[in-house]
């Protein structure tokens, strides 16, 4: 079964997911999930079809910014389709089609995983270097404390007969935290 995706950023829009829908079913697709979201909300539709598809399934969208809000959003949503044994057949992937069923799909995504994998790790290289160049300067703080640096404060108040939230809106802390301390004074 085809089953199709389209999204439209803002309801001006409703020309562009139209045409995004007449490609789906030009398409073949069976079952077309649509909706109308910017692509930073959370895509109820896009949830819905992907618990929708079923093995041997191929999802179809017409262009991958319909679908993923970067490469790492890609690859997870590319993860959940391969857990379920479904594949993803891109129709406009830079001017031709793309569907991870055949081999120069699957190698184009697994080149789209190498960079983003690069990428991770050059960031993360990069926060490693920040942070020994701050601590060598002096500069690096870490974590601001938490409430175990609060504990004994936590007990005194207790002690004196303050509640869970009279004790954390006075300290600033949340009231999980001064249940948690709370609790290994008991344990």
């Amino acid at each position: 079964m085809l089953v199709g995706y389209c999204r439209s950023s803002t309801s001006e829009q409703i020309a562009g997911l139209e045409a995004q829908e007449r490609q789906l079913l030009a398409t073949g697709c069976t079952k077309i999930m649509r909706e109308m979201v910017s692509s930073v909300a959370v895509r109820l539709q896009l949830d819905a079809a992907l618990d929708f598809v079923r093995e041997g399934d191929v999802f179809v969208v017409t262009r991958l910014d319909r679908l993923a809000r970067s490469t790492t959003d890609l690859l997870s949503i590319v993860g959940k389709l391969e857990a379920k044994g479904v594949g993803l057949r891109i129709l406009d992937f830079g001017g031709s089609e793309m569907d991870t069923k055949s081999p120069s799909g699957r190698m184009l995504l697994t080149m789209f995983a190498a960079v983003a994998e690069f990428e991770r790790s050059v960031m993360l290289s990069r926060q490693r270097d920040g942070i020994a160049k701050a601590k060598a300067a002096g500069k690096y703080r870490g974590r601001a404390p938490t409430a175990r640096a609060k504990a004994q404060q936590v007990r005194a108040m207790r002690d004196a007969g303050a509640g869970a939230s009279e004790i954390a809106a006075a300290l600033g802390i949340g009231r999980a935290s001064v249940y948690r301390v709370l609790a290994k004074v008991v344990a």
